[in-house]
């Protein structure tokens, strides 16, 4: 059994890793298309179209043009998810995303940080590096 610790993992804009992560999460969803009928005495469902979206934390780096600089809001990017970092035979999620959101937030005690929702434009595929 594999398992992973979350600081081997990252995430790419194509082939340009995004600077000072924090972490990521993304949420796999199906619809469900109702098909109960009179006199059923419980509902039933059909599969619909399946979706994902999630986020990438980070700390802000204005530096990073390719990868934090990339996540414009309403960009469409290929967004490849590193749950156990991208060395040769290593699996990673690839999808297109569609940004959605950008929040940036500080504090007096802590870093400034941004936060990109993004949104997969289709499906999101498992590979291999």
């Amino acid at each position: 059994m594999a398992n992973h610790k979350g600081s081997e993992g990252t995430v790419k804009v194509g082939s340009n890793a995004i600077a000072e992560i924090r972490g990521w999460e993304f949420t796999e969803t199906a619809e469900l298309i109702e098909d109960t009928e009179l006199g059923d005495a419980a509902k039933t469902f059909q599969p619909g179209n399946t979706g994902a979206s999630g986020s990438v934390q980070c700390f802000w780096d204005e530096t990073d043009s390719s990868g934090q600089g990339a996540l414009t809001a309403g960009a469409s990017v290929t967004l490849n998810l590193y749950p156990e970092g991208a060395s040769t035979g290593d699996k990673y999620f690839t999808c297109t995303a569609l940004v959605t959101s950008i929040q940036r937030s500080a504090a007096i005690n802590g870093m400034v940080e941004a936060v990109f929702g993004w949104t997969a434009n289709g499906a999101v595929s498992l590979a291999t590096a």
